[in-house]
């Protein structure tokens, strides 16, 4: 069986250092640090007050304000990064298959935000379960490709993959596999996450795999030395 080759012909990046790739990759090369003091929740009783925040993320670039309610954060993180992906690669949908175009996504913890939220509405009340319809959909990890393929109108393969903190880079070798496999033409793969919350945050203190040093968070995880990156517009 003669094996396909694969490259890489659109990037799309959303992070605590840029919400789109250029501005990620400029502040990259420039040394910037994404951490600074937590604004998603009051952390003041926690060990840790920062965190790398994805800033001013608007979901409106991928989704209108109802829709974006019924849409957990991680999953509108995966929409709005590959769609700017699916657009740098110029891929033209009239001229390709739908159905061999899939989506191979990663994600650790997937809808925590929602998972978080009704639980303490839950806990918190007389004990009525009063769930949102949309409690499920939001939290499960395949959400994220889900709603990619519907965003982009894409039939392929749709599924997550979840393995911690390599979750993203799974994801990537199985969409490398795909493709050299025939079983797909093109896959959009990465992943995302939001964890920022009191879950996230106190249950990573109580092993205490995150910095607490609180005075300095732009210091307090980085690289030792900085390294000469080659400028380049595309892969």
């Amino acid at each position: 069986m003669e094996l396909k080759r694969v490259v890489v012909t659109g990037l799309g990046a959303l992070s605590p250092i840029g919400n789109d790739l250029p501005t990620t990759w400029a502040n990259m090369l420039a040394g910037k640090s994404g951490a600074a003091n937590i604004t998603l929740f009051d952390a003041e009783k926690f060990k840790t007050h920062f965190a790398c925040e994805v800033k001013n993320f608007d979901p409106s670039v991928v989704v209108d304000v109802k829709e974006a309610r019924r849409i957990d954060r991680y999953a509108q993180f995966s929409m709005a990064v590959a769609k700017e992906a699916f657009e740098d690669s110029g891929l033209n949908m009239e001229q390709e298959d739908a159905t061999k175009i899939g989506v191979i996504w990663g994600s650790g913890m997937g809808g925590l935000i929602t998972f978080e939220d009704e639980s303490y509405a839950f806990a918190t009340g007389d004990g009525t379960p009063r769930f949102s319809p949309f409690f499920i959909p939001k939290v499960i990890h395949s959400m994220g490709p889900g709603h990619i393929s519907l965003m982009l109108g894409l039939k392929g393969p749709a599924f997550a993959v979840t393995s911690a903190c390599s979750s993203s880079s799974h994801a990537i070798g199985q969409a490398f596999d795909a493709i050299r496999l025939g079983r797909a033409d093109v896959v959009l793969t990465g992943g995302a996450d939001a964890d920022i919350r009191p879950s996230g945050i106190g249950g990573f203190n109580a092993m205490r795999a995150i910095s607490t040093r609180n005075d300095s968070p732009e210091t307090a995880s980085r690289a030792r030395r900085r390294c000469s990156l080659p400028d380049f517009g595309g892969i």
